[in-house]
């Protein structure tokens, strides 16, 4: 909302010393978001004056149409001679009163007026637009032709209000009321403590049975229609400039007079009106939902298909308008000069404020009414915004108005609350006392009655209060939110992190610590990065919570799968330039549950009962904390150390490892098939818990298919796994391993097996077969060769370290041991000693 200090004046009796930025920071104060002040005119420097075109003179030899003008300009130009011009725009005519800078100005921006030779003749001056002026657009696209009444030599600075300064507040959805000058002006005059002089405040005529006909059937969606008529009114009369200012400085453009006018009471009042050409209305004016599939050509010229949830304003012929939003083109005032209007219905009617977003997002359709309507209108401003309009049509364009005064009113009651007296103290944590509180919610047009109850009636502007905590607020708004003492937690002693934290902290810095870099996503997903991933119809991870009111249509839904984000995030990078990347994210995902409930709303002034947390509880989907990494690119960099290597499967097995060390987690890992991995490239990754085995994530190379889908650089890796299971799956705190001072005996065996059988099932195998003296085992080669070991047969090979606590192992020792290890995996699995 752009509000002219100068128009503002005219509410409220500010000091004559007070700047625009004294009232932001005042506004600003009182909480409204005041981005900027505009001071319009600052750098400008005259004379400009009004001048009278005498003659003109058409240059030829040009590549442009080029005017050579003689314009009076009185005395303004110290001689009273006419000034010499030369113009090359094309919209005004000898006799028209324009607007001329004379030489020594300055224009906006700094420009400098001096005579000058141009097109073989020296121009004394400028005949200036609207753009030169920086007043805005006026839809002339030219230069400033003035009514004829103005005199020459006139200070078109002052008479064009050129120089002033406008406030721009971002109004936020709970401040509809601020839409107008007369919201803003009652936030103004109660923060000076002045008081307000109300443009709604008018005699306004009683409903009668002569007013034009209106039929509402849909009383829900159209509560309140104030329709009057004038006519007799003057064609093609132009708006006054005061007028035309006021709306240039305000953001919006002069159109006509009767627009100009609806569009003026708009801003100053905050209701939104509609003027209809009376001579093209058929019948009774109604208000009623679309038919579906209806159609309407709105003023923007788009002819739209409505939906049967669209309110619309109809007469005998059908649709005649957007209710709320935009009117139709059948029933539109002409424009300018060009307006053969003679007769306006004028409308003010108070609409469902959802029915109007929904109808606005609809058709993708945001005009000046709709954002007024979608925060809440004054419905009682209507007749008072008609009355207002009948006045103005009156005064500036000679019309009479029709006696008939048309009221539909469906009746309500005015809403009211009620608020302990000390209710604000408890919120605020400081004591205002009952007299502040009263005061300060009389101050935005509260009444007030009651001692230590009381019972607040909301004026009808304010619709965003609708309970306690609402006044609370506007009590602590008004006092002053930088007055709040600042009070510091104190939190109880000796409570620390708790194990989960502990947990996810060290997995963060033990994936830090392995080169992964940490890139949180937003937790939405949709159903169609699910399709790119291959995830089966019938898998869980399809089974989605879907939100009410979504950030984006696209992603309706909170995820099942941290891998969208984090392969979302390693595209974006790919894309731009890094190639070798490694991921990784820590987050929820969300589970509905099979038997879903509505959670209560909760107390806010005290802690909730146990049973209230456990029915919201109750109500939440589960909601797993996972982690997950994915690779691309080089895992480690050639150098002169050597060639490098790239990413692969073993990289991301191994990142499920670190976690599970860091969890106190025996992580066992064998072949998987899992989308969207690679199916012969994918490990399963398993924890025992409570006795039994458990799947609790994946990890390993993804599928060529979905790589190509989502763009993905070739040979993607990827991990997936539950950190809650493996928390629970956890042993208790990882403790420090005892240093033995006995020396180690390390054994290598190299085991010759079929080519389907898992390295991970031989090597535990191994581990149980060696008993205890076995401190260690690792896998350092893999071979295969069908010369030497047969066709479908691999070597194993694996050292084995083993370590007695309190004595040095024999030779004897070490090999019993290993040959046991041996023994389990030949009895298994069928393995040899390879050369054996």
């Amino acid at each position: 909302m752009r509000v002219p200090l100068s128009w503002l004046r005219e509410y409220v009796d500010l000091p004559a010393t007070e700047t625009g930025r004294d009232v932001q920071a005042k506004l600003i104060s009182a909480g409204l978001e005041v981005e900027t002040v505009e001071r319009l005119g600052a750098d400008l420097k005259g004379p400009l004056v009004v001048g009278q075109v005498l003659t003109i003179e058409e240059l030829e030899g040009f590549k442009k149409p080029i005017r050579f003008c003689t314009v009076d300009v009185g005395r303004a130009n110290g001689t009273g001679e006419p000034q010499e011009i030369v113009c090359g725009a094309r919209n005004f005519s000898v006799g028209d009163k324009v607007v001329v800078v004379l030489p020594g100005a300055t224009l906006p921006g700094g420009f400098q007026i001096a005579a000058r030779k141009t097109y073989g003749k020296v121009s004394h001056g400028m005949i200036c637009s609207t753009d030169e002026l920086g007043m805005g657009d006026d839809g002339s696209h030219g230069i400033i032709v003035l009514p004829p009444e103005h005199e020459v030599g006139t200070d078109a600075v002052e008479l064009l209000e050129l120089v002033d300064e406008v406030l721009d507040i971002a109004v936020t959805p709970d401040r509809g009321y601020c839409l107008s000058m007369r919201g803003v002006a009652r936030e103004t005059a109660t923060a000076y403590g002045l008081p307000l002089r109300d443009p709604a405040l008018l005699d306004v005529p009683a409903p009668n049975a002569f007013g034009y006909p209106v039929q509402i059937t849909d009383p829900r969606g159209c509560d309140r229609f104030t329709a009057r008529t004038v006519t007799g009114i003057a064609p093609g009369t132009r708006s006054p400039i005061w007028l035309q200012r006021r709306l240039q400085k305000a953001g919006m453009r002069p159109i006509s007079l009767p627009v100009d006018i609806t569009n003026y009471v708009m801003l100053e009042l905050g209701q939104p009106l509609h003027a209809y050409d009376r001579t093209r209305v058929q019948g009774a004016i109604g208000v009623r939902r679309a038919e579906q599939g209806e159609k309407l050509t709105t003023l923007d010229g788009v002819t739209r298909t409505l939906d049967a949830e669209d309110l619309v304003i109809a007469d005998d012929r059908g649709a005649i308008g957007l209710a709320g939003v935009m009117g139709g083109a059948n029933t539109e005032i002409g424009d300018g000069l060009e307006s053969h209007t003679t007769e306006v219905v004028i409308e003010a009617a108070h609409f469902d404020p959802i029915a109007i977003a929904r109808t606005a997002r609809r058709h993708k359709l945001s005009s000046e009414a709709s954002r007024r309507f979608e925060r809440g209108v004054d419905p009682l401003a209507a007749a008072a915004a008609a009355q207002r309009t009948v006045d103005l049509l009156v005064l500036l364009a000679g019309g009479t108005a029709d006696a008939g005064v048309t009221e539909v009113v469906a009746p309500t009651a005015p809403a009211t609350i009620s608020l302990p007296a000390d209710h604000p103290d408890k919120v605020a944590g400081m004591a205002y006392g009952r007299e502040t509180v009263v005061r300060r919610l009389q101050e935005i047009g509260c009444d007030v009655y009651g001692q230590d109850e009381l019972v607040v009636t909301v004026p009808s502007w304010r619709p965003d209060l609708t309970d306690p905590n609402d006044l609370a607020e506007e009590v602590i708004r008004l006092e002053g939110y930088e007055n709040l003492p600042s009070t510091l937690p104190r939190p109880p002693a000796g409570r620390g992190l708790t194990t989960r934290q502990r947990l996810h902290r060290r997995i963060g810095r033990a994936l830090a610590a392995a080169g992964y870099v940490e890139a949180p996503n937003y937790p939405f997903i949709g159903t169609q990065v699910l399709d790119q991933l291959n995830v089966p119809a019938d898998d869980p991870r399809r089974t989605l919570v879907t939100l009410v009111n979504p950030l984006s249509d696209e992603e309706p839904a909170l995820r099942t799968t941290l891998l969208p984000g984090l392969l979302g995030a390693l595209r974006r990078n790919d894309g731009r330039g890094s190639h070798d990347l490694a991921l990784f994210e820590t987050g929820l995902v969300f589970h509905p549950k099979a038997e879903r409930s509505v959670a209560g709303i909760l107390p806010v002034d005290r802690r909730p009962a146990d049973e209230d947390l456990a029915g919201l509880q109750a109500a939440l989907p589960d909601q797993p904390k996972h982690a997950a990494v994915v690779l691309a690119g080089a895992r480690e960099q050639a150098g002169w150390w050597g060639k490098g290597r790239p990413a692969d499967w073993a990289d991301a097995v191994e990142a499920a490892r670190i976690l599970a060390r860091e969890a106190g987690t025996e992580l066992i890992v064998r072949k998987g098939q899992y989308e969207p991995w690679h199916p012969g490239r994918c490990a399963e990754l398993v924890v025992v818990l409570d006795g039994e085995e458990r799947v609790v994530g994946h990890a390993g190379e993804l599928h060529p298919g979905v790589l190509k889908t989502l763009g993905l650089p070739a040979r993607t890796c990827a991990m997936e796994i539950d950190l809650d299971a493996l928390e629970r799956a956890s042993a208790g705190p990882v403790t420090s391993p005892r240093i033995s001072a006995m020396p180690v005996a390390t054994q290598d065996v190299a085991l010759v097996v079929d080519q389907a059988v898992p390295a991970a099932e031989v090597e535990a195998a191994l581990r149980e077969g060696a008993g205890e003296l076995l401190e260690a085992i690792r896998l350092f080669d893999v071979y295969r060769n069908e010369e030497q070991l047969g066709d479908g047969r691999k070597s194993l090979a694996y050292a084995l370290r083993f370590r007695a606590a309190d004595r040095t192992l024999t030779a004897d020792e070490a090999s019993a041991a290993r040959d046991a290890a041996v023994a389990t995996a030949a009895e298994r699995f069928g393995a040899v000693l390879r050369g054996a």
